[in-house]
């Protein structure tokens, strides 16, 4: 059921306001002035969940990370995402082995390619060495025990068993609810996440926000020098005509990430030449994947982050769920007939989550149409029409055949049809383009 008008229009005032830089900058500097009126230490908390891929590669900068800034790191072991927050909870333990496999070369980490579903035992049997020992040892041991458990290596995870020692299940269980319990209090759910003074960071591709703020607030042993973990850039420098390359893209009109890099998406296929095709889906809450406050909250302060360092505008916000994206894909059909149909959705993209424009009426929605260069007056015809059901339930099932359930997504292929690459996110564009040029560069 869509949300009231009133409900509509609390929600995205709080989310603009509360993602704004102004509030962001108020809220660090309140943070601060507690920190110090209470004598705290620079404290960050890591949540490391052992069977998550991505979890694997964050403890494998942990030592260095605790090393070159003025902190306290407190590591804890938890359980993976639960309930409402994790609806795919298999799919994402697979997603994080492939795409864990795929960056961590370019952060200069290692992670095995191909590699299979752990072995739960084993899974069980590292959560109880990591139980078993001091606090301490837990940044430098994290990566080590990680390592012979991803390589599949039972004689060497055996033999730091020997050496640590294993806790009891009960005792196992309750480190982990109890570590479980926290990040919950601070208000996440997932594993590989960094915790400092009220913010969240993901891993290894959100520790540079944390390594910018700790630098400006003088905790940085030595600045000056490249972060820990550089944020990958996005470049077909040397690609200008890849055209047998298609690169399938599936956004979706209420996604805050989709709403900052669909137009660069679109800029990078027409500047390598490769052929774009466009495959919307609905949003994922529209299509019956829950989804609870936490989630919701982070979502929007990453994007508003990942915007400002882009140079994207964003933030200013008008919730567009339910029935505002309902009437603009009913537009989409007619609107790609016309060759506009990447204009269409940018243009919504943009008055919904950068220019707070309410697309649940008529007046919203034509400024929609008509900054698309498209004409409201035969938009109107197409109002309402369901062609675009049908064409939005085809994508999402061939989204997730590629393994994929959330947006954007990008799938590339090659002339003779052969997929070399399934990927989610707005934060792996850099490694489709990576892929263009790779195979670019082979023909």
């Amino acid at each position: 059921m869509d949300p009231s008008p009133l409900a509509r229009r609390l929600t995205s005032n709080v989310a603009s306001y509360l993602n704004s830089e102004k509030k962001l900058i108020k809220r660090r500097l309140r943070a601060e002035k507690a920190r110090q009126k209470s004598g705290r230490s620079h404290v960050v908390d890591y949540f490391h969940q052992v069977e998550d891929g991505y979890s694997h590669l964050a403890s494998q900068v942990l030592g260095q990370f605790s090393e070159r800034y003025g902190i306290e790191l407190r590591c804890h072991i938890v359980r993976g995402p639960e309930g409402k927050n994790a609806p795919d909870a298999a799919l994402l333990l697979k997603l994080s082995r492939y795409d864990s496999a795929l960056i961590a070369e370019e952060y200069g980490l290692n992670f095995p390619k191909d590699s299979n579903p752990l072995n739960p035992d084993a899974v069980l049997k590292v959560n109880a060495l990591l139980a078993n020992v001091s606090p301490a040892e837990l940044p430098a041991l994290m990566a080590i025990v990680g390592d012979a458990l991803w390589r599949g290596d039972e004689a060497a995870l055996a033999a730091l068993i020997d050496q640590y020692g294993c806790a009891s299940l009960e005792h196992t269980e309750e480190r982990l609810t109890v570590a479980t319990a926290l990040r919950a209090q601070l208000k996440h759910y997932s594993g590989a996440m960094f915790h400092y003074e009220g913010e969240w960071y993901w891993g290894v591709d959100r520790l540079h926000y944390l390594e910018a703020r700790l630098g400006e607030l003088g905790a940085d042993r030595q600045s000056g020098k490249p972060y820990i973990t550089q944020c990958p850039e996005v470049t077909v420098e040397g690609v200008d005509n890849a055209s047998d390359l298609t690169l399938e893209f599936f956004p979706s009109l209420r996604s805050p990430y989709t709403s900052i890099v669909f137009d660069e998406t679109v800029e990078l296929a027409n500047k390598a030449g490769v052929k774009l095709v466009t495959r919307p889906v609905l949003p994922m809450v529209m299509r019956g994947v829950p989804a609870t406050r936490e989630k919701g909250m982070y979502i929007f302060s990453d994007t508003a982050r990942e915007a400002r360092r882009r140079g994207v505008a964003y933030g200013k916000m008008y919730d567009p769920i339910g029935n505002p994206v309902r009437r603009c894909y009913s537009l989409y059909p007619w609107a790609e007939s016309q060759g506009k149909g990447n204009a269409l959705l940018s243009s919504f993209l943009k008055h919904a989550f950068a220019l707070g424009v309410n697309t649940n009426n008529n007046r919203g929605l034509k400024r929609v149409v008509e900054s698309a260069d498209l004409s409201w007056s035969e938009a109107k015809i197409h109002l309402g029409e369901t062609e675009w059901e049908t064409l939005l339930e085809t994508n999402r099932l061939s989204m997730y055949d590629g393994g994929l359930w959330g947006v954007p997504s990008y799938r590339l292929i090659d002339a003779q049809g052969q997929t070399h690459l399934e990927i989610w996110g707005q934060d792996r564009l850099w490694l489709v383009a990576r892929e263009i040029r790779r195979l670019y560069s082979a023909t």
